[in-house]
């Protein structure tokens, strides 16, 4: 039987990441203004990584 709780996951949790599709608008030395329904700066500590699919930018960024 599958179990999706653990006391291992509670006790050790993990940083999550997530693919975001976003238009970027503006960039500094230290963030970047970005538009996917509202507008955020978010900063390039945050960033792990950006992509170019079909004319398309997606950011890899830590969730939360």
């Amino acid at each position: 039987m599958f179990w999706p709780l653990s006391f291992y996951k509670l006790v050790y949790p993990k940083e999550r990441y997530i693919w975001v599709q976003v238009r970027i608008l503006h960039e500094t030395d230290k963030a970047i203004l970005i538009d996917n329904g509202m507008k955020i700066w978010i900063p390039k500590s945050r960033i792990h990584g950006i992509r170019l699919r079909n004319t398309i930018f997606e950011i890899y960024v830590k969730e939360g």
